[in-house]
């Protein structure tokens, strides 16, 4: 038993977590906000594929995705699918969270059913336009209809002042995903201002000659207690296993250099993020990827704990003069074991950086194997499962909707 006391401001959540996207992590952000302890239970393979279907991410995979995540006060594997009030006094919980939609188990019955009935349920509202079936969905239908527009520096304060005023309704820069920057950038509690969102633009998609601009303004504690950062970069599309255990390694050598400063009163670094557009990242994967669309793939890499600052429609030579254009100290700029593409001299885009001896390269390490492809593969070849998942889903939504249906006659 992790807590003999029952705490009426320690939430638990629960779910399957597959993939890490920016829906899950809203519904750990709203949970948050609504305690001081957010528990998250995550459903065992074998239990999920018997109520929903089969998974795309193992156990572990999910696990170290939710654990990543910087509301998250710890992750619970192997959480029953049907929600236990037993389970929850186990963590010292009193409240369950879940968004304002009904999920089912195999027989069809609401999952929460138990703790509503003994008062113990509180509503979020449910992120919409995504989930793991849209992402499911985009893999096997090879849709490319969710890519974002590229904003070119002629148009980007023109688009933030019309996003401010509630103009601007489309692209990457409009009210509502202002407000969702502004809430991904809090610190650990969900509540209070910490982390920067920038834009990096150009005067024309072929040129990396830019100009940087703040969507979200960095608190300036925050700013003030890391004048040093990491410099990272990359499509992070689906952020998978390997992507947070590359930043978990990042942060890792952060704080090794941290420890070897002799001046106490700056011994944070922070790691900034730049995450390509998804133009650049289609002309080097081509198909339909990214699989999530820059706007999807920046909220996802917000929400990790390992992470400062994000720069979105990142270049993909991150030249001398781009990291000059940022507002703090570049002590290094790190890549993992993956390969990337063959721009840049000698089709290397890291050349510029290497030559300024900034360049340092994190090894091999257990996710190393895993890639956005290799993820997509395993929709594709089992694409009979998924597509029957699909079917299932569909089906499973129907009987959902009769039970909020009920639930709403009920309440009015």
């Amino acid at each position: 038993m992790v807590s003999p006391e029952i705490h009426k401001d320690w939430i638990w959540i629960d779910g399957c977590f597959d993939f890490a996207h920016h829906g899950h992590a809203g519904a750990m952000l709203q949970a948050r906000q609504l305690g001081n302890s957010l528990y998250v239970g995550v459903h065992s393979d074998e239990e999920i594929l018997e109520n929903k279907g089969p998974v795309v991410m193992t156990l572990p995979e999910r696990i170290l995705a939710v654990e990543a995540c910087k509301w998250a006060t710890r992750a619970v594997p192997s959480a029953p699918y049907v929600t236990s009030p037993n389970v929850m006094d186990q963590y010292g919980c009193f409240y369950v969270v879940h968004g304002d939609d009904i999920t089912t188990d195999a027989n069809g019955e609401d999952c929460y059913r138990v703790v509503k009935d003994a008062g113990r349920f509180l509503v979020v509202k449910r992120t919409p336009n995504i989930s793991t079936t849209d992402l499911v969905g985009r893999m096997l239908l090879c849709t490319k209809n969710h890519h974002i527009k590229t904003i070119l520096s002629a148009n980007v304060e023109a688009a933030l002042e019309n996003a401010k005023v509630g103009k601007q309704t489309e692209g990457l820069i409009t009210p509502d995903t202002l407000d969702k920057f502004r809430a991904y950038a809090t610190a650990e509690d969900g509540k209070h201002a910490r982390d920067g969102v920038y834009i990096w633009t150009t005067s024309s998609v072929e040129t990396y000659t830019g100009m940087l601009t703040t969507l979200v303004e960095p608190s300036a504690k925050f700013m003030q207690s890391q004048k040093h950062m990491i410099y990272v970069d990359g499509g992070f599309d689906l952020f998978f296993a390997g992507h947070i255990e590359f930043l978990r390694l990042v942060s890792q050598y952060a704080a090794s250099l941290c420890s070897d400063t002799t001046d106490d009163t700056e011994t944070e670094i922070g790691i900034i993020v730049g995450i390509h557009s998804d133009a650049t990242v289609n002309t080097f994967k081509g198909l339909n990827y990214p699989i999530m669309s820059l706007f999807e793939r920046a909220l996802c890499v917000l929400q990790c704990k390992f992470v400062s600052h994000v720069v979105l429609q990142a270049p993909y030579c991150p030249t001398q003069s781009f990291l000059d254009a940022l507002p703090w100290d570049i002590v290094a700029v790190m890549h993992g074991p993956t390969i990337f593409g063959t721009e840049g001299e000698g089709g290397d885009p890291y050349a510029e950086v290497k030559r300024t001896g900034l360049y340092k390269e994190i090894g091999e390490h257990l996710y190393k194997d895993i890639s956005t492809e290799t993820i997509v593969e395993r929709v594709t070849r089992n694409r009979g499962v998924y597509e029957e998942r699909q079917r299932r889903k569909g089906w499973k939504s129907d009987i959902e909707d009769q039970l909020r249906k009920q639930e709403d006659a009920k309440s009015s």
